[in-house]
């Protein structure tokens, strides 16, 4: 599959984890009373956990030379710390300093992170063994 359509896929599954990730963000900062950070970390790490299951799925799904587990690990290791401090840096600047309203600024944060994302994704999270990459002799 072509990095392009690995694109278009990556990006099919974000804007479904943007919706999980801007409701629970709403839900949590209800549930939290205002403490808009906390809530943004736990809406995070949910959508991380939605992004893996479906990036399994649909995205890399040809790509499944590492455990599981691996691939879990270096994909919270990886976006989970793209997604973590730019949401909570962008969203902090963003609503404390632009005034902004905490659903905008986190989808800001989103779009910001997202091309890093797919890189490390790409490249490290869901990369291919080198073993697959060997040309088997004939």
């Amino acid at each position: 599959m072509s990095a392009f359509h690995r694109w278009l896929r990556f990006n099919l599954v974000g804007l479904i984890g943007m919706a999980v990730q801007l409701t629970a963000l709403s839900l949590f900062n209800r549930a939290l009373h205002g403490h808009y950070l906390w809530a943004t970390a736990l809406a995070l790490e949910l959508t991380l956990l939605h992004n893996f299951a479906w990036h399994e799925r649909i995205t890399w799904r040809d790509r499944t030379t590492a455990r599981r587990w691996q691939r879990l690990l270096r994909f919270h290791v990886s976006n989970g710390l793209i997604s973590l401090g730019g949401n909570l840096l962008l969203t902090r600047v963003l609503v404390q300093e632009a005034h902004l309203p905490l659903l905008w600024t986190n989808s800001i944060a989103i779009a910001a992170c997202s091309v890093a994302n797919f890189l490390v994704s790409h490249h490290w999270a869901f990369a291919q063994s080198s073993s697959s990459l060997r040309v088997k002799p004939s």
